[in-house]
């Protein structure tokens, strides 16, 4: 599909720059995750912190949230449950670790195509109910992925010290 403003073609590359392409500033969300086992993601710093399963299942669903934003899709379409904070699977294993990751690369694909098919008119225009423009909410889920890349990066460093 030709994108026919570069607004938006430059929205897809933010996008596509905080997720999982060559950026500048260091590791992406995707390149953060790259090779973990599920026992690792499931570490946690401390009692009631989150560990990385839960940041890449958190950050799955905000991409979704905010492609439905974008679409105008219904809420309850998720494919897991606990919306904002999705929990690990109660019987986490190395296969169900590789589907959690396939979801927010999903994720991250079917929000890239909602950008891609927007109409760069209405960027600057708020869905009914938010504060934010459509253009500030694709930011948003970039500096968002980024967020939570430094976070695991953190997370992989602290576990690595205990």
């Amino acid at each position: 599909m030709a994108r026919s403003d570069a607004r938006i073609t430059l929205l897809i590359e933010i996008l596509d720059q905080a997720f999982d392409q060559k950026a500048w500033h260091g590791t992406t969300l995707r390149g953060s995750l790259r090779g973990l086992l599920a026992d690792e993601v499931l570490w946690r710093p401390a009692p009631r912190r989150h560990c990385i399963w839960e940041v890449a299942l958190h950050t799955a669903y905000w991409k979704y949230a905010t492609r439905r934003r974008l679409t105008g899709e219904a809420r309850g379409s998720f494919p897991r449950t606990g919306s904002n904070w999705p929990k690990p699977p109660r019987a986490p294993s190395e296969a169900a670790w590789d589907a959690d990751v396939a979801l927010l690369v999903e994720q991250h694909t079917l929000l890239r195509e909602a950008v891609a098919a927007m109409s760069a008119v209405r960027l600057d225009r708020r869905p009914r109910g938010s504060v934010w423009t459509y253009r500030e909410m694709i930011h948003g889920v970039a500096a968002h992925d980024l967020y939570h890349a430094g976070q695991v990066q953190l997370l992989k460093r602290l576990r690595s010290r205990r």
